[in-house]
C-alpha cells in the first residue's frame, strides 16, 4: 500500500472559523475543518475526485432531512463552525502548526518527507483523545481502491459501538466487518458481520476520555481493533475500506453521553414513535405461512382474550404474500387469507395495530416484474442494462433499485393499495441486506451511477424513508394526528430517523439470551436507540419453559418486545406454548406495562436529548472501573437496573451496583431493599421475577388500567413509587 505523502500543510484562517489543508504529492488534499468545539471533520479529496460525492447520512438539526438524491458530501451546511485559532508559527523547537478550539486542538505533522499524521487533544490538560500512527497514517492501493486509516492504539483503550456486533461490549482486540449479511441463526457470541453497517466507534482512552470516530462511507469496511500487529509500526488499529473515500467526524466529550449525543445529533436524530409501539407485540411466521392462515389468526385473537395476554399490535410476517416458500411482495395469497380487510378489522376491534412485513426483491415470476422490468426499476447490470438476477427465498429475484424514482413511487403506491388501503398500519422493511454479489451491480444514483459495492446500505436507508413517507401521507390524507412508526433490519446511520430495529434472526438458546443483550446495548452506545430480539429466539429449536419465562423477563423492559419465530412444523413462540410458565410469561408482559410510562419517559428523552433508552451501566457511571467489567444487567434510563437472569436452574444472581453520589444506595424494586452501592450481592431472581434495582431517592411513574380491563400503552399513571 501507498502512504499519503504530503508537500506540507496550509492554514487557513477566516472570519468566523479557520481550517487546514495538506496537499499531497499526487495533486490530491486532506482537509481538516471544525463543525463545532468539540466535533471536527477530515475528509481525503483524490486528484481523480471523490468516489462518492453524496451523503445520505448527515443530516445536522440545522439541515434537518437529507435530500432524497443525498447530500453534497463536502457541503458544511448546518454546523455551527466554531471559532478556531490557527497557529502556524512553531511553538517550539519542532512543534507543528496547529489548531485548536476551547474545546479541542489537533497537531497537523505532516511536512515535506515526514509522515502525514493528526494528534488531537484535550487544549486544557493537554491529554490525547485520538493520535494517528506514527510511521504512516493513511494509506491506499492502487490495485483494488481500498484505503486504510491506521491509529496509535493503548492496550487500556476500551472500545464500543459498530451497530450490531456481537459478544463482550468492549470491542479491543477484534476484527470485525462493516457489512449488512442475512445472518440467520449467527453466533450469538462471536458471529460477525450481522445486518447493519454502522462505521462508528466509541473509544474510552486510559485517561477516561471519550472519542467517537464516524467514518462516512457506503463501502463495506474491516476494523482491527487489536488483532494485527506489526514490529514497524507499534501497537495500533486500523479501518480498511474497500474501494472508497476517506470522510471521517471526530467528536469528543467528558463522557459517553457527550460522544453519544454528538453523533446522533449528526446522523439526523431519533425518530419519536408513536406509544402503541413500545407495547408487546406477537409475530409468527408459522401462523400465516399455514394453509389456514386466516383461520390461525382468527384463533390467535381469540387466545389472547382467552390468556387475558396484553398486546398491542400483531406483526405479520410475509406468509401474507407466499405462495409454498416463495414470497411475492404487496400480493396476498387469497387461498389462505380470503378476507384481509376482514381479518385485519378483526385485529384493530382488539385492540391490535398491524405492522406487514415487505421485501426489496421481486421473483421473476412476480405479476409485476415485466411492467418494473420495462421501467428500469430494478438493480442493474452496468455493462447490459438489464436487471441483476439472482437467488432470493428459493427463487431468482432482482432487487428494486431506491436510488431510482420509479422504484420509489411503485412501492410507495403498492404500500398503499395491498397494505395501508387493507387496514395495515405499518410496512416492515426486512431482508434489506442487499447482498447482491454480481461486480457489475449499479445503483443509478444522481450525480453517478454508484456500483453495488458503495451503495449497497443505502438502500436499506431509502427503501425504509420510502415506507415512512408513504405512510405519513396516508395518515396526513386520513386525518389521524398520528406520530409515524416503521421498521428495518439492515441499513447504515440515518435509519434511525425513521424506524426501529432489532438484532435480526436470533437462535433459540440459553446462549442467545445472554449475548444478545449485549448486542442490544451495543447498538444503543452506537446511536440505534429503539432496539430489540426476538423474544424465544426466531430460529432453532423451541425454547422450554424455562428459557421463555427469562427471555420474556430479559426482554421486558427493551424498547422492542416482539416475540417472533419461524420453526420447523410451522410451530410458534407463543406466551402460552407452555401452560405451566404461562401465567410467568404474562407477567413480565404485564410488567412493561405497569412501567410504560418510565419507559415513555425514555424514549422521549432519547428522541429530545439523544440519550440511550437502555444503557451498559457504565454509560450512566463511566468512572466506576466496575462498571466495565462485562455483565448482565443494564440501565432503563437513569434510575432503573434490570438484572435478567440467563443461566438456566439459576434462582440467585450475582451482580454490581455501581456506586452512586452523596452515599445512596439502591433499593429493591419488589422488596424494597436496601442494598450498599458500589458493591457486590448477591440477589433473589426466583422464576417468576426479574430483578429491578432502583437509585435510592429516585421517582418511578406507574401505571394501571382502568377496572378488569388489560394493560393498555395508554394506561394512565396509577401512582408514583418513590425510593
Amino acid at each position: 500500500m501507498t502512504p499519503f505523502k504530503s508537500t506540507g500543510w496550509q492554514l487557513h484562517p477566516g472570519a468566523a472559523s479557520a481550517d487546514a489543508t495538506a496537499r499531497l504529492v499526487d495533486g490530491g488534499q486532506l482537509r481538516v475543518v471544525f463543525l463545532s468545539p468539540t466535533l471536527a471533520r477530515v475528509t481525503w479529496l483524490p486528484a481523480t475526485g471523490l468516489r462518492q460525492p453524496r451523503t445520505w447520512s448527515i443530516a445536522p438539526p440545522a439541515a434537518r432531512e437529507v435530500p432524497w438524491e443525498g447530500r453534497e458530501r463536502l457541503s458544511l451546511a448546518g454546523f455551527e463552525r466554531p471559532a478556531v485559532t490557527a497557529d502556524p508559527t512553531p511553538a517550539g523547537a519542532g512543534e507543528p502548526p496547529s489548531l485548536r478550539t476551547a474545546a479541542l486542538s489537533v497537531q497537523l505533522h505532516g511536512g515535506p518527507g515526514q509522515p502525514l499524521r493528526l494528534v488531537w487533544r484535550d487544549p486544557v490538560s493537554g491529554s490525547v483523545y485520538q493520535a494517528d500512527r506514527i510511521t504512516s497514517a493513511y494509506l491506499r492501493e492502487a490495485r483494488t481502491g481500498l484505503v486504510r486509516h491506521c491509529l496509535e492504539r493503548d492496550p487500556r483503550d476500551r472500545y464500543f459501538g459498530l451497530g450490531d456486533k456481537t459478544g463482550p461490549l468492549d470491542l479491543h482486540g477484534r476484527r470485525l466487518r462493516c457489512l449488512g449479511q442475512d445472518s440467520i441463526g449467527y453466533d450469538p457470541r462471536h458471529g460477525d458481520p450481522l445486518y447493519k453497517h454502522w462505521p462508528f466507534v466509541l473509544t474510552r482512552t486510559p485517561e477516561g476520555l471519550w472519542t467517537g470516530l464516524y467514518h462516512d462511507t457506503l463501502s463495506a469496511c474491516t476494523y482491527d481493533l487489536g488483532c494485527e500487529h506489526d514490529n514497524y509500526h507499534g501497537l495500533f488499529r486500523t479501518l480498511e475500506i474497500d474501494d472508497g473515500d476517506i470522510d471521517y467526524f471526530l467528536m469528543v466529550g467528558r463522557s459517553p453521553a457527550e460522544v453519544v449525543a454528538q453523533f446522533v445529533a449528526l446522523i439526523g436524530g431519533t425518530h419519536l414513535p408513536p406509544r402503541w409501539s413500545l407495547g408487546y407485540a406477537q409475530t409468527a411466521m408459522g401462523l400465516a405461512d399455514a394453509p389456514d392462515a386466516q383461520q390461525q389468526l382468527e384463533r390467535f385473537i381469540d387466545a389472547c382474550g382467552e390468556h387475558r395476554v396484553p398486546i398491542s399490535s400483531f406483526h405479520y410476517g410475509s406468509g401474507y404474500s407466499s405462495r409454498g416458500r416463495q414470497r411475492y411482495v404487496f400480493t396476498w395469497n387469497r387461498s389462505k387469507f380470503p378476507d384481509p380487510e376482514g381479518i385485519n378489522a378483526r385485529f384493530q376491534a382488539a385492540g391490535m395495530r398491524l405492522v406487514a412485513n415487505l421485501k426489496p426483491c421481486l421473483l421473476d415470476d412476480h405479476p409485476a416484474y415485466a411492467a418494473l422490468r420495462e421501467a428500469h426499476a430494478f438493480i442493474e447490470d452496468g455493462s447490459t442494462g438489464e436487471p441483476v438476477v439472482e437467488p432470493y427465498w428459493d427463487g431468482q429475484g432482482s432487487h428494486l433499485d431506491f436510488t431510482r424514482p420509479q422504484a420509489v413511487g411503485w412501492w410507495q403506491q403498492q404500500l398503499r393499495e395491498q397494505i395501508l388501503a387493507k387496514g395495515i398500519d405499518v410496512g416492515w422493511n426486512d431482508n434489506n441486506e442487499y447482498a447482491i454479489q454480481s461486480e457489475h451491480a449499479f445503483s443509478q444514483g444522481s450525480d453517478q451511477p454508484l456500483p453495488m459495492h458503495r451503495s449497497r446500505p443505502l438502500h436499506a436507508l431509502l427503501m425504509t424513508r420510502a415506507t415512512f413517507e408513504a405512510q405519513q401521507a396516508w395518515l396526513a390524507e386520513q386525518g389521524r394526528d398520528e406520530a409515524v412508526y416503521t421498521v428495518t433490519r439492515a441499513g447504515p446511520p440515518g435509519i434511525q430517523r425513521h424506524a426501529q430495529t432489532w438484532s435480526g434472526d436470533n437462535t433459540t438458546s440459553w446462549a442467545t439470551l445472554k449475548w444478545n443483550i449485549r448486542t442490544g446495548l451495543q447498538m444503543s452506545l452506537s446511536g440505534l436507540f429503539h432496539v430489540g430480539h426476538d423474544v424465544g429466539g426466531f430460529h432453532g429449536p423451541l425454547p422450554g419453559p424455562e428459557l421463555l419465562v427469562r427471555w420474556a423477563q430479559a426482554c421486558a423492559l427493551n424498547p422492542r418486545m416482539v416475540m417472533n419465530s419461524w420453526k420447523a412444523g410451522n410451530e410458534s413462540n407463543l406466551p402460552w406454548m407452555h401452560p405451566e410458565v404461562t401465567p410467568l410469561v404474562i407477567a413480565a408482559i404485564r410488567l412493561r406495562y405497569r412501567l410504560m410510562p418510565w419507559l415513555w419517559q425514555c424514549v422521549e428523552r432519547a428522541s429530545a436529548q439523544h440519550l440511550p433508552i437502555i444503557r451498559p451501566t457504565f454509560f450512566n457511571w463511566p468512572d466506576d472501573p466496575q462498571c466495565f467489567e462485562d455483565g448482565d444487567e443494564y440501565m432503563l434510563g437513569e434510575h432503573l437496573l434490570v438484572a435478567p437472569v440467563v443461566h438456566e436452574g439459576e434462582r440467585r444472581r450475582r451482580l454490581y451496583l455501581p456506586q452512586l453520589p452523596d452515599g445512596r444506595d439502591w433499593i429493591g424494586f419488589h422488596d424494597r431493599q436496601r442494598l450498599r452501592a458500589g458493591n457486590w450481592h448477591e440477589v433473589d431472581a426466583p422464576l417468576d421475577r426479574l430483578p429491578l434495582f432502583v437509585v435510592e431517592g429516585a421517582e418511578l411513574p406507574l401505571a394501571a388500567p382502568l377496572g378488569d380491563a388489560l394493560p393498555r400503552h395508554d394506561d394512565p399513571v396509577s401512582e408514583i413509587l418513590r425510593f
